[in-house]
């Protein structure tokens, strides 16, 4: 099985403070992966680190088989990586259907002129911009409310509008920053099975970052614990959370 995401011995320090130090891991294709461990562990900052938010003071990360230690977000995002965020980050004075359509611009790309002058090319790429946006909501039952403010959407579609969003440029892996945060029983159950639908409809590698232990015990195939930035715990899910060490320092006795 081949590697999407290849991580060795990732560190970065704040002011001497060690936030993350030698984090290795393998991530397959098709694989959702979570990444755990109690707050302040330094999971974001992991996160940061593969998208390009922070430089790493040391190690490599090899996404494809190429190299994008280093690179900035723009650049990360644009080799295949895209993640959402802890505390949603929409364009709430945007329609839904326009959150989809700005992150699916450097696919539909048409001259300046094209845009303030409105000539043919123009229309024909917003139609076939339009057409996939509705597409990509359709997979998350939001097409009926492609027209809607997204701050006006109910906090489940939010999320699940942010991974659509994420979807639009393309990624050949998809992080995930705590989706279920805020969430209620039924709108976690609800999002376990867009996880898995997305991982298998668009051919999707994932990682999670996530406190819900049923939704990662439900969805995941192997796990990372993560404590004061070192590696706890590595391996199968249910081998992992039944980790004394684990049970100790995030689970509790």
């Amino acid at each position: 099985m081949s590697n999407v995401l290849k991580v060795n011995n990732l560190s970065i320090s704040f002011g001497g403070l060690k936030a993350v130090s030698d984090f290795s891991i393998e991530i397959n294709k098709n694989e959702v992966y979570g990444l755990i461990g109690p707050n302040g562990a330094g999971k974001t900052t992991v996160f940061n680190l593969l998208t390009g938010v922070y430089q790493p003071d040391t190690g490599e990360i090899i996404l494809c088989g190429n190299d994008i230690t280093g690179k900035n977000c723009v650049e990360i995002n644009k080799q295949g990586i895209a993640r959402t965020f802890q505390n949603i980050r929409l364009f709430t004075n945007m329609s839904v259907i326009d959150n989809v359509k700005v992150a699916l611009h450097e696919s539909y790309k048409y001259s300046t002129l094209a845009g303030i002058f409105r000539l043919p090319n123009y229309y024909k790429l917003e139609k076939k911009m339009e057409e996939e946006a509705i597409e990509l909501l359709k997979v998350f039952n939001l097409d009926d409310l492609a027209d809607v403010l997204s701050t006006n959407l109910p906090y489940g579609k939010q999320r699940k509008l942010e991974i659509a969003r994420a979807l639009a440029t393309k990624p050949k892996l998809l992080l995930l920053d705590e989706p279920a945060a805020g969430m209620n029983e039924n709108e976690t159950k609800e999002l376990m099975d867009t996880i898995l639908k997305v991982r298998d409809k668009f051919d999707m590698t994932i990682l999670l970052i996530e406190h819900d232990m049923k939704l990662v015990k439900g969805i995941c195939e192997r796990i990372t614990v993560l404590n004061f930035g070192s590696i706890l715990a590595s391996g199968e899910a249910d081998n992992v959370l039944n980790n004394e060490e684990v049970i100790k320092a995030y689970l509790g006795d």
